[in-house]
């Protein structure tokens, strides 16, 4: 059975790590990332850009809204994810208005971190992949 691990972080409290520990955490993170990998107990993984990079998607009777964002009201809960290619951020609310999910509720619609840019920033080696 497969589960999503979702990741939620105060910002407040990782602004106030002493100079260099977001990176040990991070560096830590990844190798522990890539050993589970190796064990084929991580599927994969995925780090997303600051909330106020997002924007949120709903539309109501026809009229589409777009809020800066990840604001979800209280009564909607977490149901699933998309992950798609897009060319921008415009491009991707685009896609994230089509989808009828909108309609019911709200599409989160977040940039993906490059994992690869911030593995080499912190320092951590990617562990070859076991054949």
């Amino acid at each position: 059975m497969q589960y999503l691990l979702l990741v939620y972080v105060d910002e407040s409290m990782i602004e106030a790590l002493p100079e260099g520990e977001y990176d040990r955490r991070m560096r830590h993170c990844l190798e522990r990332a890539d050993a589970l990998q190796a064990e084929g107990a991580l599927l994969g993984f995925q780090q997303l850009e600051r909330p106020d990079t997002a924007r949120s998607v709903r539309r109501r009777e026809g009229r589409v809204s777009v809020v800066d964002g990840p604001f979800a009201e209280t009564k909607e809960m977490l149901a699933g994810f998309n992950l798609v290619e897009a060319d921008s951020l415009d491009d991707a609310v685009r896609m994230a208005q089509e989808l009828p999910w909108a309609e019911t509720g709200c599409i989160e619609v977040r940039a993906v971190r490059d994992v690869d840019a911030v593995r080499a920033r912190v320092g951590a080696r990617k562990r070859p992949a076991v054949a």
